[in-house]
C-alpha cells in the first residue's frame, strides 16, 4: 500500500515542477522559427526572380537579431566588450558587403545559441523552482473545536496543524497526535520514508505518505529549516567562484584577439570576406556561459540530495581537497552513550542485571540512565518498582526497592564506599577508555554494564571513499586518547589527536594550512566553529540544525558522512568540466583563426564553428544538471 501511495506522491510532485518551456522562450522559439526560414529561404535563393535586393533577410537579421543588438548596447553603456560586440561587428560587415545570407545566418546562430544557453541555464536553476513548488500555500488548522483552512501567512506559533496522507507538511514542528511515515527527501535528499509519532519534529515541505497527523507550529515560512534551504541556494547562485572571474576575464581577451587578428588579417590581406572570417570564428561564449552554468548545475544538483552548498568559490574549493579533518563527537559517532558489553558475575544473569539497572535508573534523565533504560526495554527486561531512589554527585544512584533491597547502580567511588569488592578483571575494564557502570544487589557486585559512543554505521564507508579519493583523512577530538584510539581504527581515518579544546582544533587547521594543505573541516557546527570557519572549506554536519548552517560553508541536512565524498565527487567533474571548456575554447579558437586567415574557412563554415564550439562547451556544463 505505501508503494502505491509513494508512487501517487511522486507524480503529484512531478506535476508541481517547473515547465521549462516559459512563455519568453515560447516567443524566442517562434523568433527562431522565422528567422530560421529567412535563412533558408535566402539560401536556395527562392525570391531572387522576383527581388534584386534581398530584403526579407536584411529584415530578418534585424529584426530576428534585436537580442544581440540589445545586449551589445547594455554591454558598451556599462564599458563591457562581449562576445555580441564581435558578432555585430560581423553583422555590419557582412551586410556591407552585400552578403545577406551570412548576415541572416550569423544573426540566427547567435540567437540559437543564447537560446540553449538560457534554457540550460534554467534547467541547472530548476531547484530553487522546484523546492519552491513544494512549499504549500495553505494548512489544515485546528481552531475553537473546527478544523478549517487557512493561509500559510495566517498561521501562528503553536497552531496546531492537521496532516492527511499524500500531503505536504506546511510548518516546522512537533507532532502531538498520531503517527506517520514521512517522506524528508526536500529536506535531506533521502527518499525512503521515516516513521514520526508524538514528540518527533517534522519539517516543511516533507511529504506525508501514509497516516495522520497533527503538528504543533514551531516555525513558518522563510522561518522554517526548508525556507532557510531555499533562501541559502538563492545567495548560493550569486557568490561567484574565482574560476568565473577568470572565464570572464578569458572571454574578454578571445574577443579583443579576435578583433585585433580581423584587423590584421585586412591589413595583410586586403580580402573582406577573409578578414569577416577570422572575426566570426573566435567564440567565447562557451567559456562565459559554460562556467557558471557548471557551477550552478553542480549547486542544484548536491542540494537535491540534501547537500547545501553555499556558493560557487566552495564547489571550487571542495574539487582541490587534499586532507578532510572529522570531528569524532556527533560526527563520526552520535554522541550519545550505549550498551556495547554486559558483564555478569555468579548467579546472576543478563537479564536480571539489566532489570537492577533500570530500577534504579528508572526516573533519571542522565545520558547513561536513557542508554540502559533503552537495552532493558530493547531486551523486554521486567524490572522491580522502586521505594526510593538517591542520586549522588559524581558517583550514581543508590534505589531502595519494595523488599527492602537496596541497589547501586554506578562507578568504583560508589563501589568503595559502600564496600562492595570489585574483581580485577571487571576493574581492568574501565581502564581502556570505556565507560563502565557497576551494579550492586543486597551489597554484593553483580556485574557491570560498559557503554561506548556509537558509531555511525556510514562513517566507515565514507572516510574509506575519502581515502580513495586520495584524501587524508584526520580525526580531532576532545575525548582520552583511550576513547579516541578505538573509534580512529574503527572508522579507518589515517591519524588521531586527541584531548583537544576547540582552540587546539584551529591550532591543528591552522597548521596544515600552513603546510599548503587544502582542508575541509567537518563538525557538528556548534563547539567546531571556530575550526569550521578557519579551513578552506566548513562542512557543518546538521541534520537541519540552525547554527550548522549559519557557520559552515557546506551543510548537511542529514548526518550521513557519505555525502561528503559525493559532493567532492561532484566538485571534481564541475572543475574538470570548467578546465575542458577552457582548453577545448583556446584549441579551437586557435585553429579556427589560424585556418580562416590562410583562407580555408569562409565566413558560413566560420559561422558554422564559432556556434558549434560554442554549443558543445554548453552541452559539456550542461550534462551536470544530470549526472
Amino acid at each position: 500500500m505505501r508503494l502505491l501511495i509513494k508512487s501517487s506522491v511522486q507524480k503529484s510532485y512531478e506535476r508541481d515542477m517547473p515547465n521549462p518551456i516559459s512563455s519568453k522562450r515560447k516567443k524566442d522559439v517562434v523568433r527562431l522559427s522565422l528567422m530560421g526560414v529567412a535563412v533558408l529561404v535566402s539560401w536556395l535563393g527562392l525570391w531572387r526572380p522576383f527581388m534584386t535586393i534581398d530584403w526579407i533577410a536584411i529584415i530578418a537579421t534585424i529584426l530576428g537579431g534585436y537580442p544581440i543588438y540589445k545586449e551589445v548596447f547594455q554591454s558598451l553603456r556599462h564599458k563591457r566588450i562581449s562576445m555580441e560586440v564581435s558578432m555585430t561587428f560581423a553583422i555590419g560587415a557582412a551586410l556591407a558587403i552585400r552578403d545577406f545570407t551570412v548576415a541572416v545566418l550569423i544573426a540566427f546562430f547567435v540567437v540559437f545559441a543564447e537560446f540553449i544557453e538560457t534554457y540550460s541555464t534554467d534547467k541547472a536553476r530548476g531547484t530553487i523552482e522546484m523546492l519552491e513548488k513544494a512549499s504549500p500555500r495553505k494548512a489544515l488548522v485546528e481552531r475553537n473545536g473546527a478544523e478549517i483552512e487557512v493561509d500559510l501567512q495566517a498561521l501562528a506559533l503553536e497552531d496546531v496543524v492537521i496532516v492527511r496522507e499524500g500531503e505536504r507538511i506546511p510548518v516546522d514542528g512537533v507532532v502531538v497526535k498520531g503517527s506517520a511515515f514521512i517522506n524528508q527527501a526536500s529536506i535531506t535528499g533521502e527518499a525512503a520514508g521515516v516513521e514520526k509519532t508524538i514528540g518527533n519534529k517534522v519539517y516543511a515541505g516533507s511529504v506525508n505518505e501514509s497516516g495522520l497527523i497533527s503538528v504543533r507550529t514551531e516555525k513558518v515560512g522563510n522561518e522554517t529549516v526548508f525556507g532557510t534551504i531555499i533562501k541559502l541556494v538563492k545567495e548560493a547562485e550569486g557568490r561567484r567562484a574565482r574560476v568565473q572571474k577568470i572565464a570572464d576575464r578569458l572571454a574578454a581577451w578571445i574577443i579583443v584577439f579576435a578583433l585585433g587578428a580581423s584587423t590584421l588579417t585586412y591589413f595583410v590581406t586586403g580580402d573582406l570576406t577573409t578578414t569577416l572570417s577570422v572575426l566570426i570564428v573566435a567564440g567565447a561564449c562557451g567559456v562565459a556561459a559554460g562556467t557558471p552554468l557548471a557551477i550552478v548545475a553542480t549547486i542544484g544538483r548536491v542540494a537535491r540530495s540534501g547537500v547545501i552548498v553555499k556558493g560557487g568559490i566552495y564547489i571550487e574549493e571542495m574539487s582541490r581537497i587534499d586532507t578532510a579533518v572529522v570531528d569524532k563527537t556527533g560526527t563520526l559517532t552520535f554522541g550519545e552513550p550505549a550498551v556495547s558489553e554486559i558483564l555478569t558475575l555468579g548467579e546472576c544473569s543478563q537479564l536480571q542485571l539489566l532489570g537492577y539497572a533500570a530500577a534504579a535508573e528508572r526516573y533519571s534523565n542522565h545520558p547513561i540512565a536513557r542508554a540502559v533504560l533503552e537495552k532493558a526495554q530493547e531486551s523486554g527486561v521486567s524490572f522491580p518498582e522502586q521505594v526510593s531512589s538517591t542520586s549522588i554527585p559524581g558517583k550514581g544512584i543508590l534505589s531502595v526497592l519494595e523488599n527492602g533491597e537496596r541497589i547501586l547502580v554506578g562507578n568504583e567511588l560508589l563501589m568503595e564506599e559502600n564496600r562492595v569488592d570489585i574483581p580485577r578483571e571487571i576493574s581492568a575494564v574501565s581502564s581502556e577508555g570505556k565507560t563502565v557502570v557497576f551494579i550492586a544487589y543486597h551489597e554484593r557486585l553483580c556485574g557491570a554494564i560498559v557503554l561506548s559512543d556509537r558509531i555511525r554505521l556510514e562513517s566507515k564507508k565514507a572516510i574509506t571513499d575519502l581515502k580513495r579519493m586520495g584524501i587524508k583523512t584526520i580525526m580531532l577530538t576532545g575525548d582520552s586518547k583511550q576513547v579516541a584510539a578505538p573509534v580512529g581504527r574503527e572508522v579507518g581515518v589515517d591519524e588521531v589527536y586527541a584531548e583537544l579544546f576547540p582552540q587546539d582544533k584551529v591550532s591543528m587547521v591552522e597548521k596544515l594550512l600552513e603546510d599548503g594543505s587544502k582542508v575541509a573541516m567537518i563538525g557538528d557546527g556548534v563547539n567546531d566553529a571556530p575550526a569550521l570557519a578557519r579551513a578552506n572549506v566548513g562542512i557543518g554536519m546538521g541534520a537541519g540544525t540552525d547554527v550548522a548552517i549559519e557557520e559552515a560553508d557546506v551543510v548537511l541536512m542529514t548526518n550521513d558522512l557519505h555525502k561528503i565524498s559525493e559532493t567532492v565527487k561532484a566538485s571534481r567533474k564541475a572543475y574538470r568540466t570548467i578546465m575542458q571548456n577552457f582548453y577545448g575554447t583556446l584549441i579551437i579558437d586557435g585553429v579556427g583563426i589560424v585556418l580562416a586567415f590562410l583562407g580555408f574557412l569562409n565566413p558560413i563554415l566560420a559561422a558554422a564553428i564559432h556556434i558549434g564550439s560554442e554549443l558543445l562547451f554548453i552541452s559539456n556544463s550542461a550534462r551536470l544538471i544530470r549526472w
